[in-house]
């Protein structure tokens, strides 16, 4: 059983009285042994299965604790506990209250809201340069993740972001709509889910939880904080670490693991102090360093590997790519495999330049958080032809595909999607192929200089005026045609997407829809535009041969997503894993490049940490405090099981910069301090 493999500290953590329990679990201190060891005891404790609840941040981490449940008691026993991250579990409690919303990615939502920014003009108001769609929503983002009483979103951005203040209200007026748009087409982004499930508890929905077990507690926003309350239980099970809080940047709030004493009065802390990964040299240098943080729960760390380890090296270049080349040589004669090996960096500049030094070597590596397969424009344009046939009320992916029609912004797309909308009675499709003319209105607009909006009416134009373009007389009839704003190229792409959802009516094998848009012009089109902005010289010249070879490439990756769909024989149940289970996907193999924030709770036996200078590691240009960034250090060297290699440049010849060693390098003992 989990619990007799625990040792003391794991066990009195794991079978604590129900309450409020926190549980102090500094790095490789076997955390989550002691989660599934806590679960086992609610369990045999008599606890029902369907009451217990586990909210981590990645699915993952929820899949493997389930599993190794799973080895201990009955399948038709554990499949009853709730798991998974905060989102994932409320979208399935909501859609199990009837309350299902379309979960949509942040870049689609961002294109939503920059299609409604883009109609203010700010320049007709000020000298200064509003903001993007695409940042506005980041900005909003993190309004809602860190205000959950009410707080007043106009103040908020003032106060924050003064040099924009001046518009503010048209901000909060760009949102609002943004808001009645979602709900108008039931899309939900992240923070949604959260915002709704709370608010469904709060007006009384029955559910319940004998106890919430939450994984990596010091990272949680005010928002999760806020949705841990309104289910209240009456035991909590709280595991993080105060010396492992990174994320700052997006919301999490440190003060909700630091007040958990004061906030409930039955509180229990425990610490768990025996550390099963680092050798006793690589946790030395870690604990020296975040020592310099105040001790918010004390803890006295001891090593349980026993063995001889190489102590931490630091290594010192004149110049920046000079570094990445020495580490790409170790890294060759390193006696690791190549998957047990890390380079962990404070931000991504550093990952080109060592994958390039990598490749030079012949090694290979894999990236996490760079641009992934289902991110590529030319797979992401295949997935929202695919949502414009699954969901024909898919506004973004409408607007997505309306990117390649020259001519043609988010702005009109958005345009174009309400006329087609009401012609097809919500319904694109049907308003593309079968439109009722009857039912179709120029949407409303409104005109108010306060607010930034300038428009003037649109009109409807004859049709005729694209007469000369071949189309049938069906499509000539298309109240699309009629809308002022179209150009030519417009209107050929929208007669081409019509042509292919008409070539797929009634279609419902994933892999037979792939295949027809792949040969569809539309697509065609799709992959000529992205084949020639990527072919495109300096000087302006097309490379046909390199545009040869784009296009292959391209297609190639289509086919990737071709094969994938042989796994899903139902266009709906593909279009889910697409939308839902692309992230959770294999990245690959050999040595890890990583950020701080993507290294957080995995372990290898030799890790580099690079670029430790003054203004890169700690970054003057990302940093919130220097707390934070000496907790960011913290979580990077403790990824080191065996090995653990500093190094750092003095000089980058691209930038013309030089470097002074980072601070934590001094707190370590490893250079002098600077004066």
């Amino acid at each position: 059983m989990p619990l007799s493999k625990l040792n003391k500290e794991q066990y009195c953590a794991a079978t604590a009285a129900m309450g409020h329990n926190l549980i102090i679990a500094s790095a490789g201190t076997g955390k989550t042994s002691t989660i599934v060891a806590r679960i086992a005891h609610l369990l045999n404790s008599g606890i029902k299965a369907d009451k217990i609840l586990l909210l981590t941040f990645t699915n993952k981490a929820a899949s493997e604790m389930i599993e190794r449940l799973s080895r201990y008691f009955d399948d038709r026993v554990i499949s009853q506990i709730t798991a998974g991250t905060f989102h994932s579990v409320s979208n399935s409690l909501l859609k199990s209250l009837n309350k299902g919303v379309i979960l949509k990615q942040p870049s689609e939502l961002k294109t939503l809201l920059k299609s409604i920014t883009d109609r203010r003009q700010f320049h007709r108001i000020s000298d200064t340069k509003g903001y993007s769609g695409a940042y506005l929503y980041d900005i909003y983002s993190l309004f809602c993740n860190s205000c959950v009483n009410g707080e007043d979103f106009i103040g908020w951005f003032s106060l924050n972001y003064p040099d924009q203040a001046e518009f503010a209200e048209i901000y909060d007026d760009i949102l609002q709509e943004f808001e009645e748009t979602k709900t108008q087409f039931n899309y939900a982004d992240f923070n949604d889910l959260l915002i709704k499930m709370r608010n469904e508890l709060k007006k009384g929905a029955r559910i319940y939880f004998d106890e919430i077990l939450v994984d990596e507690y010091q990272d949680t926003n005010s928002l999760q904080g806020s949705l841990i309350d309104a289910f209240n239980t009456k035991s909590l099970f709280c595991v993080g670490d105060f010396d492992q809080s990174i994320y700052a940047f997006n919301g999490a709030n440190i003060e909700i693991i630091g007040s958990f004493k004061q906030r409930y009065f039955d509180a229990n802390i425990f610490s768990l102090n025996i550390n099963y990964r680092s050798s006793a040299k690589i946790l030395a240098l870690a604990n020296k360093v975040i020592a310099n943080n105040p001790r918010l729960y004390p803890k006295s760390l001891e090593v349980s590997r026993e063995g001889e380890f190489k102590s931490p090296v630091l290594l010192t270049y004149d110049e920046l790519f000079s570094q990445y080349s020495s580490v790409a040589q170790l890294i060759a004669n390193s006696k690791y495999n190549k998957n047990d090996i890390a380079i962990i960096f404070r931000n991504n500049s550093s990952a080109d330049g060592l994958e390039v030094a990598l490749k030079e070597q012949g090694i290979s590596c894999k990236r996490k958080g760079g641009v992934s397969f289902f991110e590529s424009r030319e797979i992401k344009a295949l997935i929202d032809l695919v949502a414009i046939l699954v969901n024909p009320r898919d506004i973004m992916a409408f607007i997505h595909i309306l990117e390649y029609a020259r001519g043609v912004g988010n702005a009109h797309a958005k345009e174009l999607f309400d006329i087609l909308s009401s012609a097809g009675h919500g319904n694109i499709i049907k308003g593309l192929i079968d439109p009722d003319r009857n039912s179709v209105k120029l949407p409303a607009k409104k005109k108010n200089y306060q607010l930034g909006l300038f428009d003037d009416f649109s009109e409807f134009m004859p049709s005729n005026r694209f007469s000369e373009l071949g189309f049938d007389d069906e499509f000539m009839n298309s109240p699309a045609l009629n809308y002022s704003n179209l150009n030519q190229n417009g209107a050929i792409f929208l007669y081409e997407l019509r042509n292919l959802l008409l070539s797929l009516d009634k279609q419902s094998n994933s892999n037979k829809i792939i295949s027809s848009i792949m040969q569809s012009k539309i697509y065609n089109v799709i992959v000529d535009t992205l084949a020639t902005k990527r072919a495109t010289l300096k000087n302006g010249n097309i490379d046909n041969e390199l545009k040869s070879s784009v296009i292959d490439r391209i297609m190639a990756k289509a086919r990737v997503l071709l094969e994938i769909s042989n796994r899903h024989s139902s266009i709906d149940n593909f279009y889910n894993f697409l939308t839902l289970g692309k992230s959770e996907m294999s990245e690959g193999q050999g040595v890890n490049l990583l950020t701080v924030h993507a290294s957080k709770g995995l372990e290898f036996n030799l890790v580099f940490v690079v670029d430790l200078a003054e203004g890169r590691f700690p970054n003057s240009r990302l940093m919130s405090d220097i707390e934070e960034e000496r907790r960011l250090f913290y979580v990077a060297v403790t990824r080191a099981k065996d090995e653990l290699v500093l190094s750092y440049a003095k000089y980058d010849k691209i930038r013309k910069v030089e470097y002074q060693p980072s601070c934590f390098l001094a707190e370590a003992g490893m250079v002098k301090p600077l004066i």
